[in-house]
């Protein structure tokens, strides 16, 4: 596995990737943006990483997520991101969770067991809650907000909630975090207006979003990167 490392080491040296083998992340929520988070989280040799979503794919995410083929489909996400890990570099050590993360399954995972939280949920209730329980524990965190009805994924930046604009998550997320009281969070966020879509209703009669495939993809390996540097940055601090 020694040539596994070889090009990422040219870029970050060896003590960096001494630190990610030694490191931990969890990432919550493994679709269009979480699932190309996973892999290049997993390609850039973190030792220890943790996957929750309780979804199982289905033909409709093909068109945007990494775990998602015809060979895949009703297959669970966590156990495709699993396999794929493994096979990415057998020596990492993965932890799944099929669950929906929130106030019922909070007490399911060890936080203090991780280094570091990917937030790449579309539940706002969830995404509050996670964001707090990092906060909590003093464990890293990055969020990712709206990559649904965007085109542009050349419009998307890295800032603190509450230097944030355009996007219509991002205000309802910045009131929410004043309320409850957290002073800063780091996020990935679009200034892309949404596009207008010609989209239907689900059998609920909720208006399902738009998406393609180089959106949430781009927003899950900027995730990566933000995640692997503050890890980087942390241990030599």
């Amino acid at each position: 596995m020694q040539a596994f490392f070889d090009r990422t080491k040219m870029l970050l040296g060896s003590d960096a990737i001494d630190i990610l083998k030694a490191s931990s992340v969890l990432i919550v929520g493994a679709g269009g943006v979480g699932s190309y988070a996973v892999e290049a989280i997993a390609r850039c040799g973190v030792g220890r990483i943790g996957v929750c979503d309780s979804d199982a794919i289905c033909e409709s995410n093909i068109n945007r997520q990494l775990f998602a083929l015809n060979s895949t489909i009703s297959m669970k996400k966590v156990d495709v991101a699993k396999e794929r890990i493994l096979d990415i570099n057998p020596c990492a050590a993965v932890k799944v969770y099929d669950f929906f993360f929130d106030e019922t399954t909070l007490e399911k995972i060890d936080f203090q067991s991780y280094d570091f939280v990917v937030d790449a949920i579309d539940s706002m209730e969830s995404k509050i809650l996670l964001i707090k329980t990092a906060k909590k524990y003093n464990i890293g965190i990055i969020s990712a907000l709206s990559a649904g009805n965007k085109l542009d994924p050349c419009a998307f930046e890295v800032d603190d909630i509450y230097n944030t604009s355009v996007c219509p998550i991002a205000k309802i997320l910045r009131k929410r975090l004043k309320e409850e009281g957290v002073s800063s969070h780091r996020v990935v966020y679009s200034k892309e207006p949404c596009i207008r879509t010609h989209g239907t209703c689900d059998v609920a009669g909720k208006r399902n979003v738009g998406s393609i495939s180089f959106v949430p993809s781009v927003m899950g390996l900027i995730l990566a990167k933000e995640t692997v540097l503050s890890l980087i940055e942390r241990e030599k601090e």
